[in-house]
């Protein structure tokens, strides 16, 4: 680090849990953010001031009127920009040296497995079942660990899952791709505008802590919050032996 990342990052610098070394692991590595919404923005804002040296940025919406109630990282003037686009803008003025790919594109599939595969730690801030059941796939087949949030009305949740620890759960043990959970959009239900900050920034502190090594992470638990009565607690998860996704039905068939 030269004198100028010395004094910008001198207070995660002056944590032992972090220190010069944890500080140049986050320099060195890149984060995958799914979403650039309410859970995305406060992420990405975190992420990029704390250091992450590259964020790897999905989304293919517009900046939406509605959606400034929440999205922290859009400001009035993005309205009709894509939320990439817009994101990478505010990012740049807090901190310029982050390398931001900005992809105004719903990733899926392969290409969902290449940009997991390039990254150190994956965070998803996405609104759909869909899209969190894709995103688990690649992270269980490239062996990358899953930051995962979730956010509406006054309930929140967010759950770390990583593969790389053995009986580690995935997300689709806690929520089968079969099952019978239904999307809640805030576009129906609405959300309360701090939730999403909340939950957002426990996703970005557990990502931190994931490439800085420090501390321990949420894997194998699910940490749920109502922000109404302003409740905490925390469910602990198991494996799925049966999860065709990262249990024995997969290995089996490898």
């Amino acid at each position: 680090m030269n004198d100028e990342q010395l004094l910008r990052y001198s207070r995660h610098i002056l944590l032992p849990q972090i220190g010069i070394e944890g500080q140049e692991r986050l320099l060195a590595a890149r984060a995958l953010v799914i979403g650039a919404g309410g859970l995305g923005s406060p992420v990405a804002l975190y992420l990029a001031s704390a250091g992450m040296g590259g964020i790897t940025l999905c989304d293919n919406e517009d900046v939406d009127l509605t959606n400034l109630q929440r999205q922290i990282v859009h400001r009035t003037d993005a309205i009709g920009r894509k939320k990439v686009d817009s994101a990478r803008a505010t990012l740049a003025a807090i901190n310029p040296e982050v390398m931001v790919a900005a992809l105004a594109e719903r990733v899926d599939g392969k290409r969902l497995e290449t940009l997991a595969a390039q990254a150190d730690v994956v965070v998803d801030g996405s609104d759909n079942f869909a899209t969190r059941h894709a995103v688990n796939r690649a992270c269980v087949r490239m062996k990358k660990p899953l930051v995962s949030g979730a956010a509406v009305r006054f309930d929140g949740q967010v759950a770390v899952f990583d593969l790389r620890a053995a009986g580690s759960p995935c997300y689709a043990c806690l929520f089968p791709e079969q099952g019978e959970a239904e999307d809640v959009r805030c576009a129906v239900m609405g959300v309360f505008s701090p939730l999403t900050g909340i939950i957002g920034s426990i996703q970005a502190a557990e990502a931190l802590k994931l490439v800085a090594g420090a501390g321990e992470s949420l894997a194998g638990r699910l940490l749920l919050l109502d922000a109404l009565a302003m409740q905490v607690r925390t469910i602990k998860l198991v494996k799925d032996p049966a999860c065709p996704v990262c249990g024995g039905a997969r290995r089996g068939a490898a």
